[in-house]
């Protein structure tokens, strides 16, 4: 089988590369050449919750001066007060999950990247973890080369600081860490000194729609699934594209809904019905495809597109977070941490309902910014 420089199958890769000359984007797979729907088109609808936090459950990104608007003439973000308590939520969850996520699987909050048809043990699980890592830097076209490394990263959206540690070890960079929760920050900072990367890595709490550093400050801006927890989708990809330096690098891996065909307006009602259970699991907002994210990368005129689904790859995941959450260590943990934590918990089988079904889609989404 033909595989791509990323070492995907090219039916599993895409790239969207912005066209100047003719106003368009181009998507490319091997020999397949075809225009994605236009997110301003009805085609484009980005998927919201409904529930307490009172977001459009239908909404689509504008690309004229009008702004971000959708089909009814209301704004694709939730207002201020709803943010706060989405934030508010967030900051607890992690909070009370993430010291047993950490006991239990370690300090990589995130998705592994495995090898198809593989036996995978619980070892196998944090390894694949730190592959997921490394396959999102090669997808990047980052090089080892000295001259090409990062010397300045943010990991937005950092968890306990797995992949600022990685990543500052790695390319002996600077990494600053941002999160909404003060147990997250603090214990990153307590596994950076033990690691002795506390002259290297730094993490604060933070929003990440509204980072706390000036213009073009990093080589690498990074997020590692945390883009779903974002309620305004475009203030989230500005912010990446403001801090990140001239001919820096983008990396965004987030879940997404599917890509909805030329004839829907919106995803069926079974589709939503189980994407709002999941939200009021993990405190996520809207949802949108991964077609929506390219084209916001698009309107900021940032370079070297590409987009892939990767959901084949992260497939044992959720069938191994659940195995250890049915031990005796995982029960006992979870009856200690909260209701906040137990719910999440009861929603693991939606997520795995939802990739099996072909709704939910695990995506990576990098570029660059022009270098002048």
């Amino acid at each position: 089988m033909e595989m791509t420089g990323s070492g995907l199958p090219p039916c599993s890769r895409w790239e969207y590369r912005t066209r100047p000359l003719c106003g368009g984007a181009l998507l490319s797979s091997a020999s397949t050449r075809f225009t994605p729907p236009s997110i301003a088109s009805k085609s484009g609808a980005l998927i919201g919750c409904r529930g307490r936090f009172s977001s459009p459950v239908f909404t689509s990104i504008g690309t004229s001066g009008s702004g971000s608007r959708c089909r009814r003439g209301r704004r694709m973000s939730i207002n201020a007060a709803a943010t706060g308590t989405l934030q508010k939520g967030i900051a607890e969850f992690y909070d009370n999950s993430s010291g047993i996520w950490e006991d239990i699987w370690g300090d990589h909050m995130h998705h592994g990247f495995y090898e198809q048809e593989s036996d995978v043990s619980l070892s196998d699980h944090r390894t694949a973890q730190i592959r997921m890592i490394e396959e999102s830097l090669r997808f990047a076209s980052l090089s080892d080369y000295s001259l090409k490394k990062p010397r300045s990263i943010v990991d937005v959206g950092c968890g306990i600081g797995g992949s600022s540690r990685y990543l500052a070890r790695k390319y002996g960079a600077k990494c600053q860490g941002i999160t909404l929760s003060p147990v997250q920050a603090r214990r990153a900072r307590e596994l950076a000194t033990a690691q002795g990367l506390a002259d290297k890595v730094s993490f604060q709490v933070a929003d990440a729609l509204n980072q706390p550093f000036p213009d073009g400050q990093f080589d690498l801006v990074w997020s590692m699934e945390s883009g779903e927890h974002m309620p305004d989708k475009t203030k989230f990809v500005n912010e990446l594209a403001r801090v990140a330096a001239p001919g820096g690098t983008i990396i965004i891996v987030t879940w997404c809904h599917r890509d909805l065909s030329p004839s829907e307006e919106s995803l069926r009602p079974e589709e939503k019905a189980l994407l709002n259970k999941i939200c009021d699991a993990y405190y996520l907002p809207e949802w949108c495809s991964t077609a929506d994210y390219v084209k916001l990368l698009q309107s900021l005129s940032l370079e070297d597109i590409k987009a892939a689904d990767w959901s084949q790859y992260v497939a044992p995941f959720w069938p191994a977070v659940i195995k250890s959450a049915l031990t005796w260590k995982g029960i006992t943990s979870l009856l200690r941490s909260g209701w906040k934590t137990i719910r999440g918990a009861f929603a693991m089988p939606l997520m795995i309902e939802g990739y099996k079904k072909g709704l939910i889609k695990f995506a990576i989404i990098t570029c660059r910014k022009p270098a002048s």
